[in-house]
Formats: C-alpha cells, sequence, structure tokens
C-alpha cells in the first residue's frame, strides 16, 4: 500500500497554443471513476464544438484504475501521453481533459504527444498539487479533567485532531502515521498520568 499519494489542489483549466492548436486542459480531483467520467461528460458538453476532447484518469492510491481515451487523434498520441504524465508526477484521484481546437497545421505524431502530455504537465503547475499521507485512524478516550488541555497538546505538537466527542468520558479521534504510534503511545501515557486510553483504527490518507 502506498504511504503517500499526489492529487491536485483543486478543479481548474490551463490553456497552451501550439502551431495556431489551442489546448485548454482541464483537471479535477476525482475518488471514484464515476466522478472522473461525470467531469469528462461535463466538458464534453461545455466544448462540443471542439475537435477533440482527449481524457486520462488515475483512481486509487496504487493506481489500480488507470484509463485514457485519444476522441480521435492518432492511436497513443493523445490520451496514452496524458495519463504518463500523471502516472510520472504520482497523481492519483484524479482527471484531466485536454480539449483541443484544430489550428490549421498538423502537428504529427511526435508533436500531438509532446502537446498533449506538456498540457497536462503545465495545467498541474498551474493548478498546484497536494501530498496525501497514509495514517492510522486512533482514538484516545480520557476523562473531562484532562480533556481541555490534552486536545490543545495534541494540537501544540502538531497532531490532526479530527473530532472531539463528550460524554462520559471524552473521546478525541487523531491520526498518526504508523512510524510514530509506539512512541506516541510513550507520550499519552506520560502526559496524561497512564489515565487515557489509546485504541487504534484502520487506515486512510490525509493531507501531508
Amino acid at each position: 500500500m502506498q504511504d503517500e499519494y499526489r492529487t491536485v489542489a483543486r478543479a481548474g483549466v490551463h490553456e497552451t497554443e501550439i502551431n495556431r492548436s489551442r489546448f485548454l486542459c482541464a483537471l479535477a480531483p476525482a475518488a471514484t471513476e464515476r466522478e472522473a467520467q461525470e467531469f469528462i461528460a461535463g466538458v464534453r458538453k461545455e466544448h462540443a464544438d471542439a475537435t477533440h476532447n482527449c481524457w486520462a484518469y488515475v483512481i486509487g492510491a496504487d493506481a489500480a484504475v488507470q484509463k485514457a481515451n485519444d476522441d480521435g487523434e492518432p492511436g497513443g498520441t493523445a490520451g496514452v501521453p496524458m495519463l504518463q504524465m500523471l502516472l510520472r508526477r504520482d497523481m492519483r484521484y484524479v482527471v484531466a481533459v485536454v480539449t483541443r481546437y484544430y489550428g490549421g497545421v498538423k502537428l504529427g505524431a511526435g508533436g500531438l504527444i509532446r502537446a498533449y502530455g506538456g498540457a497536462v504537465g503545465e495545467a498541474l503547475d498551474h493548478v498546484g498539487t497536494l501530498t496525501r499521507r497514509r495514517f492510522r485512524l486512533a482514538t484516545v478516550t480520557v476523562d473531562h479533567q484532562r480533556a481541555g488541555r490534552l486536545e490543545n497538546d495534541l494540537r501544540a505538537t502538531g497532531r490532526t485532531v479530527r473530532e472531539v466527542r463528550y460524554a462520559e468520558e471524552v473521546t478525541i479521534e487523531i491520526g498518526l502515521p504508523d512510524a510514530e504510534v509506539d512512541a506516541f503511545r510513550a507520550w499519552l501515557a506520560d502526559t496524561t498520568a497512564g489515565t487515557a486510553v489509546l485504541t487504534l483504527g484502520g487506515e486512510a490518507y490525509g493531507d501531508a
């Protein structure tokens, strides 16, 4: 399982012009294949008059789903170089659509590969990316007397406090890198005089 991956910070569009052809690369985060396909459909509808709307997407932290489409460009000159650029940049859960408005000058196979791959690379630089790291979900259960100070200490030491619930006792949900679980357990025991209980849950990804 991947320890980290990168994805786009937000949806966005970046335009480049090569030999009078306009290339508009639309990028968006996509949690599922369906989200990716809905985004592609939206761009195709918006640019129904374009010469081509080529696309690629990568879903899964381990890039389990990889798909690309040339949309009428010569085979392997559009969707595949777009996909390769996403993978080269370690991008996951992302969809890219490059819309081309033909400008009257043929680019040739090599030119198309460079244009489509380059459009995705430039759009990634323009839109911005962020890294998500794998962490262990954990719950700290503590008495009300110590809860406020413990929550402050957790935030002060850079821990991600995901949720705080108040009942008979207070439960604080946090995220921990696997490598830090033992050290955190020792810190928690020291900070709360051994009164807090740490329960480890499943794994998830969060902002680095």
